[in-house]
């Protein structure tokens, strides 16, 4: 399989493609479920269209927590389907689709002293490893282990003494989500699917009662275009009822969104070995390890604001600080936090009116002839739902398709990536760089390193750290927009790199270094950069802003402050 990039050539010639002749799949959501879904029926043999309307996993598949987990809270709630089937995703991911993006990461749970806790937490946590095990793709990660509080504190001496008695230590795995999705949208590609990013669907086509394609808007040049599919699948995420909305039809189900932030604090503000997994009165907190980082969250509260940009306020950040610094011995400040984020989590609407108990399985429906909506589900489980949306819409083809391959269909960069990894030292003498820059290369772009490395080899200036964002090269700025669809530098800042939330100043020193070294890959004029740059520190501005506000309501005002994006014309 070639890898194929997304530079700008290649994203005009998949828009002139796609309106060329009619596909048998046209997929609307560029999130890990859309994206998820193009690759799936790309690899069944299937012609294939994907279409977002901003970037590539701009929406929720951008501002996860960034876990790769079975969901251990959800065997309190005796899903055991759901537990079972996210474990046996997570070790498929570790161990054959994309190891070079998923990796293991410990996590430490305290117990507070209830005589009955050890018992019951311990006997949750074996039965996950068990089930992961009895999976066949769960051996890789280590087993579960009791602590004693001297032992825990040990390897978590950040915490509090007096808010454990005991512990017990587990695995899961993370992701480095927006990166992920690039790389299923790349892989798509290179399997014959053409995409398309910041074309945004404005319409369905019609014959009588069925649905025949999609109305596109090239939000870069302001066209419009029809494509034509015998199917349409709509993974639009927290967009779903809107985009059911184009179509004229009511939906069969309905989305809400849960809003969930995130902090991002330096790795020298919790002194621990591990990640931490706390108990609040409503869900669960997490303090993940994240690079030189630690990732902090979540919270879980209903959100019918603006979509596309949710804002955390202040009573957020403080809800996390609070519940954090409950069980740490040097609590942390406002002045610690680098970044913050925010993300919805599509939940299918029930009868209950809190987000935490509404379902986080997933529904497959044709609810018009020639329309397929996916909607509800976890990240994690993404692969699973990609499949089911391409049989209901084979089930329209009038089937006579293969079944599901991806289970066997590694992502770009994974095949190899193991022996590059234990051959990081022979590489590091060869490119001239030091081994912890190839292994921060190797863990973002796998067996495709080369063709980061080339262009160093042909510019060795690229070689440089970026500055303002010096744990990433210049090299990986001119990579993204070269072949990973990147077309503005809120793009590259917030979603290629992470710079927009792994920096005090998020990203605002970075960011005119980041536009001139993408400028001449883009074709911008001084002007267009000009209009980048403020762009990208007018939005980091009203994101501040924001963050201050007490309330939603407020925060959600002072957010869209920020215009958005403004396309090069």
């Amino acid at each position: 399989m070639r890898s194929l990039r997304l530079g700008p050539v290649e994203r005009e010639a998949a828009l002139s493609a796609m309106a060329e002749r009619e596909l048998d799949v046209v997929v609307v959501g560029g999130g890990v479920v859309g994206t998820g879904t193009a690759l799936d029926a790309a690899t069944r043999g299937l012609s294939v269209g994907l279409l977002e309307a901003r970037d590539w996993a701009s929406g929720t598949s951008s501002r996860s927590s960034k876990l790769i987990h079975g969901g251990l809270r959800y065997l309190e709630m005796l899903d055991f389907g759901l537990v079972r089937e996210a474990l046996k995703e997570r070790g498929l991911l570790l161990e054959r689709l994309a190891p070079h993006l998923v990796r293991p990461v410990p996590f430490l749970y305290p117990l507070t002293g209830r005589a009955w806790e050890r018992v019951y937490a311990g006997s949750g946590v074996a039965l996950y490893d068990g089930m992961a095990t009895s999976s066949s793709h769960g051996r890789g990660l280590p087993l579960h282990r009791q602590l004693s509080r001297r032992a825990a504190l040990r390897i978590a001496p950040a915490l509090k003494r007096s808010s454990l008695v005991g512990a017990i230590q587990y695995y899961d795995a993370q992701v480095d989500d927006a990166r992920y999705v690039t790389f299923l949208a790349r892989t798509a590609a290179s399997y014959g699917a053409h995409v398309a990013s910041r074309a945004r669907v404005t319409g369905f086509l019609r014959e009588g009662e069925r649905v025949t394609g999609v109305i596109v808007k090239d939000l870069e040049t302001g066209n419009t275009q029809e494509i034509r599919a015998k199917q349409v699948v709509n993974a639009t995420g927290v967009w779903t009822d809107e985009t059911q909305a184009l179509v004229g039809e009511r939906g069969r189900f309905h989305v809400r969104a849960s809003k969930g932030i995130h902090l991002v604090v330096p790795k020298d503000r919790i002194q621990s070995a591990t990640g931490l997994i706390l108990r609040t009165e409503k869900s669960v907190l997490f303090v993940i390890p994240w690079g030189r980082h630690w990732i902090i969250g979540t919270t879980d509260t209903d959100w019918t604001l603006d979509k596309a940009h949710p804002a955390a306020s202040q009573t957020d950040i403080q809800y996390l600080l609070d519940h954090v610094n409950s069980v740490l011995n040097v609590p942390l400040s406002r002045a610690d936090v680098e970044g913050v984020y925010a993300g919805l989590r599509p939940l299918l609407a029930g009868e209950s009116d809190e987000t935490s108990k509404l379902s986080r399985e997933h529904v497959v429906a044709h609810v018009v002839p020639g329309l397929v909506v996916v909607a509800g589900g976890k990240y994690t489980t993404y692969r699973v739902m990609a499949e089911d949306a391409v049989n209901a819409a084979v089930h329209g083809l009038g089937g006579g398709v293969p079944a599901s391959v991806t289970e066997d269909v590694p992502l770009l960069g994974a095949d190899g990536y193991k022996a590059l990894w234990n051959n990081r030292g022979r590489i590091a003498e060869r490119s001239g760089l030091h081994v912890a820059r190839v292994e921060h290369l190797l863990r973002r772009y796998g067996s495709l390193i080369d063709e980061v490395l080339d262009l160093t080899a042909e510019k060795p200036e690229l070689a440089e750290p970026l500055p303002g964002a010096e744990d990433y090269l210049k090299a990986e700025v001119v990579y993204a927009a070269a072949a990973e669809g990147a077309l503005h530098l809120d793009d590259v800042l917030a979603r290629r790199l992470r710079v927009s939330i792994e920096t005090f100043d998020r990203g605002v020193s970075a960011a005119e270094p980041t536009a001139r070294l993408i400028a001449p890959v883009l074709g911008w004029t001084e002007e267009q950069i000009k209009r980048e740059v403020e762009h990208y520190v007018a939005r980091v501005a009203a994101e501040r802003e924001s963050q201050e506000q007490p309330d939603d309501a407020t925060a959600d005002a002072a957010r869209l402050g920020a215009p958005d994006i403004v396309p090069v014309m």
